[in-house]
C-alpha cells in the first residue's frame, strides 16, 4: 500500500461508523442457555438470521474454526485505607515476573500495571484487602512504586503461601464490561468466559465464543471441522472509545499473544476456508501472516506488530510462505509456543489475508471493532446493523451473534 492510499485509511472519519444504539438494545445479562442466542448470517450480501444452536449445519468438513482460549481473570482488587478511603485497583499487565503464567503462578508477590479507582486519596503508604482461606486470614498489601500516564505500578505482597491466581480468585471480582452499568455477580464468573477458556491474563471476554457449548464443538469435531486455538489477552483498552475524529489520531493498545506450533503447522497446510471465532482471533490471525512476512524479510523482531505496519509491508506473499517462515523459526528455535504482541488495527481498505469468516458479536457505535467488521463487509455493515436493530437483536458482550463471510 503506497504512502497515499495510507493517508486516506488513517483520514476515516470515526463518525461515519456510528448507529443509535438505544440502551434497551443492550443485553445486561446473558441468556440461560449459550445456544439460545440468535445468530444473523451475513454472506455476499445477503443477510439471514437463524439460531446459535444451528451452527454445525453453518460449517462444513474442511473448514478450520480457530478460537482465543484466554480466561478472564479476578482483576478488580478493593481496598480500604485506615483512613477509610476505598481504592479500587484494575489489574492490567503483568510487570515482574513479565510473564502472564509465571505472575499468577508468584507466591508472596509480584508487580503489575494497574489502573487505580479514587487514585487521588492514594497519595502514599500502603493499602490493605483482607479475606478468609478457611481458618486462616490472608492480608493482600499493595504498594505504589510508580506511575505513567494513567497506569500506576503497583507491588502486591501477601503472608500466605497461595499463588496470586488464587489472591484473585479469593478476593477480585470478575470485570464486566462498564457498559452494563451493574456490579458483577456469581453468574458472571460462569457466564463471562467461553467454555474453552483456558490460559489465564484477559480483563474482559473474547465474547464472540460466549454462545459456544460442549455439545456443539463435539458435533462440529465429528462432522469434520478442525479446532484450533490460540491466545490473545484482551486488554482494557478494548473498551476505549475513540476520541480522535480521524482513526489516525487513534493509538492502539498492544495486546500479547501465544501461538503454538501446532496452529501454525495447520494454517501452512490450510486447505479449506478459516473461520475466526471474534475480532481478537481476527487480529491474531492477521498479525501472524505479517509476522511471517516479517521474517521472510529477514527481521529479527518479527514478533512484535505495530497499528499501522500491515499496511507498509510487502503484499504478495501467500499464506503458506509466511506460515513456513515462521515453521522455520519454529524448528530453529525448538520452541513450541510463539510470544508476541501486536498493536494492529484493522480497518475499512484492510486486506484479510488469513480469515475467510468470523463469528462476532453486535458492537459499540464509533469503536475500532465495528470498523473491522467494516473492513470485513464493506458498507453492508449499515445494512447488517438495520437488520440487527429492527428485528430486536440483543447487542454487545451478553448479547446475540452473528456470522460474516468476509468480502474479498
Amino acid at each position: 500500500m503506497n504512502t497515499i492510499e495510507l493517508t486516506a485509511l488513517k483520514n476515516i472519519k470515526i463518525e461515519d461508523y456510528t448507529y443509535d444504539l438505544p440502551e434497551e438494545k443492550i443485553a445486561k445479562f446473558p441468556l440461560a442457555d449459550r445456544e439460545a442466542s440468535r445468530l444473523l448470517i451475513y454472506d455476499r450480501g445477503a443477510v439471514s438470521e437463524t439460531f446459535f444452536s444451528q451452527v454445525p449445519a453453518l460449517l462444513k468438513s474442511g473448514q478450520t474454526l480457530i478460537f482465543n482460549n484466554t480466561k478472564v481473570i479476578y482483576a478488580r482488587l478493593f481496598f480500604q485505607k485506615e483512613t477509610g478511603a476505598h481504592i479500587e485497583i484494575f489489574c492490567l499487565e503483568p510487570l515482574v515476573p513479565a510473564d502472564y503464567a509465571r505472575n499468577f503462578e508468584s507466591n508472596y508477590y509480584c508487580e503489575w500495571s494497574c489502573m487505580v479507582g479514587n487514585l487521588k486519596k492514594w497519595r502514599d503508604g500502603a493499602i490493605f484487602c483482607r479475606f478468609k482461606r478457611g481458618q486462616d486470614e490472608v492480608v493482600l498489601k499493595a504498594e505504589k512504586l510508580g506511575q505513567t500516564g494513567g497506569e500506576v505500578h503497583v507491588r502486591f505482597s501477601w503472608n500466605k503461601e497461595l499463588s496470586f491466581s488464587e489472591v484473585l480468585e479469593y478476593c477480585g471480582k470478575i470485570p464486566i464490561p462498564p457498559y452494563l452499568n451493574r456490579e458483577s455477580e456469581d453468574s458472571d464468573k460462569i457466564r463471562y468466559q467461553t467454555v474453552y477458556s483456558r490460559e489465564e491474563g484477559s480483563v474482559a471476554a473474547p465474547t464472540a465464543g460466549l454462545h459456544f457449548t460442549r455439545n456443539i464443538l463435539s458435533v462440529l469435531e465429528k462432522q469434520g471441522v478442525h479446532i484450533d486455538e490460540l491466545t490473545l489477552h484482551v486488554g482494557a483498552g478494548t473498551f476505549r472509545p475513540v476520541k480522535a475524529e480521524r482513526i489516525g489520531g487513534h493509538d492502539m493498545h498492544t495486546e500479547h499473544i501465544v501461538i503454538s506450533r501446532k496452529l501454525v503447522d495447520d494454517l501452512s497446510r490450510k486447505q479449506g476456508e478459516v473461520i475466526a471465532v471474534g475480532t481478537t482471533s481476527v487480529r491474531t490471525l492477521e498479525s501472524l501472516y505479517w509476522m511471517g512476512v516479517k521474517r521472510l524479510m529477514g527481521e529479527e523482531e518479527f514478533y512484535s506488530l505495530s497499528q499501522w505496519e500491515a499496511y507498509t509491508l510487502p503484499v504478495g506473499y501467500s499464506l503458506q510462505e509466511a506460515m513456513a517462515a515462521l515453521v522455520d523459526w519454529f524448528d530453529r528455535s525448538g520452541e513450541e509456543l510463539l510470544k508476541a504482541r501486536t498493536t494492529i488495527i484493522i480497518v475499512p481498505g484492510y486486506r484479510f489475508q488469513v480469515i475467510d469468516a468470523m463469528f462476532t458479536n453486535f458492537h459499540q457505535p464509533q469503536s475500532t471493532l465495528l470498523l473491522l467488521v467494516g473492513a470485513a463487509v464493506g458498507e453492508d455493515w449499515r445494512k447488517i446493523y438495520a437488520y440487527a436493530l429492527s428485528h430486536h437483536f440483543r447487542f454487545l458482550s451478553y448479547g446475540d451473534s452473528s456470522f460474516l463471510k468476509v468480502r474479498k
